[in-house]
């Protein structure tokens, strides 16, 4: 426990002085959230005096998507107050994970029945029925609604709502929180990332220790061409809401995008070490630390520091709180993504599967099929190819089962995989359309900020090809979408090189 409060506040202090944080007080502000060291936030309800510290607390939590521990709130708020409407309320937006796990068919019944018993007590504040009609809308009875339908309606009463109720922050972060949440399912997505910044703006100095509007603000800016605008909000939201792991790992999102490796790497020991705290508390599940471990990895690999993003695989084993199954699946991703990335092909293409890891989430036989390509084993390669396939099909099989829309086009790892398959092969032309047409996929939501993008595979396979000012070209698009990457530096500079220019390499 002093450890991780240790760690979490010398990240904290790092970041004291910065210039960006804002200092400003709000009118109102709440005690409950504060004590707790999530943020404050103003939430009023007809609940009892006891009950409504519970309530703010809770909707901190929303906030920072520390969903369990928001159910255990609330659920303690109903059991003060059994009269207080938005605690059930509360329990109802808990089991919407929103931008990460969409509820199932049994899910949205618990919803749709927490949302019907708010109703039935009656609240009298019309702010009150207000949160209860939105949440309807995203919790009708209608089993036929799609994720997007709901999502939309959702949004729809939300804005309504503010146009009801003008200038109350709450209401603002929900509805900028549900216009990024279409974005995600890629909704008109640059224009609902857009609104959801011009909501959000304007909030970030009049509410600088509100949790919501600095969180939300960093998953708006998470494109390349929008990150610069989400710097300040990352460097306040870990100070707002240090009891948050996943608060504490946040501003990372940001600084991979603008190359400030350190403090990604910073920001990513402390949520780490307080997500395993929370999980032994019971508080959390153990997504959030591998969340964090992901970008940590990745921060260390693009910083040079290979020893220490082999050492965040190793601690995989010892994750709390987390199934074997799920150690497996993680340790996987990363050992498959980390041997990418150092180029060491022999080694990918000798990777299994682990025991007990779920096939469907498995990188092993795209790394596998990657790293035979590359050194000339096509019976390996095709053999893998094969296993991704299957795997490929699993995974969209399960996401369609589950309501979630496919993005039209072949998986970016399949296409990948083929591509260098088809390299082998001696089909170049084909291979090298296939990774252009995976780039422009891939580029075209702005692409994830920790993977291998296809575009530098395109140039690494022209470099192979003897190729270098078409490398070189492909190289910048990347160095432009993400800056600094390591391998994207290292290539440019070969390629710069091979067409004799000397100081452009250097």
């Amino acid at each position: 426990m002093a450890q991780v409060r240790w760690i979490t506040a010398a990240f904290i202090l790092s970041f004291a002085s910065s210039p960006q944080i804002l200092t400003a007080r709000t009118e109102h502000e709440s005690t409950a959230a504060t004590a707790e060291h999530l943020g404050k936030v103003y939430f009023p309800t007809s609940c009892s005096p006891e009950a409504q510290s519970g309530i703010e607390k809770g909707v901190a939590l929303l906030h920072s998507f520390q969903y369990e521990e928001a159910r255990q709130t609330f659920v303690v708020v109903e059991k003060r107050d059994p009269k207080c409407a938005m605690a059930h309320w509360g329990n109802a937006m808990s089991l919407y994970e929103q931008l990460w796990e969409f509820p199932n068919d049994k899910t949205l019944k618990e919803g749709h029945k927490e949302i019907e018993q708010a109703t039935k007590l009656k609240p009298s504040s019309p702010r009150e029925l207000g949160f209860l009609s939105t949440a309807a809308a995203f919790y009708h009875k209608n089993g036929k609604l799609s994720h997007v339908q709901r999502k939309e309606a959702y949004t729809a009463a939300l804005e309504k709502f503010r146009q009801q109720i003008p200038g109350d922050v709450e209401i603002d972060s929900f509805y900028a929180l549900s216009l990024v949440s279409l974005a995600e399912d890629d909704v008109d997505m640059m224009a609902n990332l857009r609104k959801a910044i011009a909501v959000l703006d304007p909030l970030l100095p009049q509410y600088p220790d509100h949790p919501g509007v600095a969180h939300y603000l960093i998953h708006a800016t998470d494109k390349p061409e929008l990150a610069e605008q989400g710097l300040a909000a990352a460097r306040r939201y870990a100070a707002i809401a240090p009891d948050s792991p996943h608060a504490i790992h946040m501003p990372s999102h940001i600084f991979v995008r603008l190359v400030l490796w350190q403090d990604s790497i910073l920001s990513n020991i402390a949520s780490s070490a307080s997500a395993a705290h929370a999980s032994e508390m019971h508080t959390a599940e153990s997504h959030y630390q591998t969340h964090a471990m992901d970008f940590l990895n990745y921060s260390y690999l693009q910083s040079g520091q290979q020893a220490k993003a082999l050492e965040v695989i190793q601690h995989m084993d010892h994750l709390v709180g987390a199934s074997e199954e799920a150690k497996a699946d993680h340790r996987a991703y990363l050992q498959a993504r980390t041997l990418l990335e150092l180029h060491q092909w022999k080694e990918a293409a000798k990777l299994q599967a682990s025991v007990g890891s779920n096939r469907w989430q498995d990188a092993t036989p795209w790394a596998r099929a990657i790293g035979a390509a590359r050194t000339g084993d096509v019976a390996t390669a095709e053999s893998a190819v094969k296993d991704l396939t299957k795997t490929v099909a699993e995974r969209e099989s399960r996401e369609r089962k589950g309501g979630y829309t496919i993005t039209p086009g072949k998986a970016a790892d399949l296409s990948e995989a083929e591509a260098w398959l088809g390299f082998a092969q001696g089909k170049t032309e084909q291979a090298l359309e296939e990774l252009k047409s995976a780039a422009e996929r891939q580029e075209k939501t702005g692409g994830e900020s920790v993977v291998i993008p296809a575009r530098e595979m395109l140039a690494d396979m022209q470099m192979e090809l003897k190729q270098p000012s078409a490398a070189l070209a492909e190289y910048r698009i990347v160095l432009k979408n993400a800056p600094n990457r390591f391998d994207a530096l290292l290539g440019a500079g070969r390629a710069a090189q091979a067409t004799g220019d000397s100081s452009g390499a250097q």
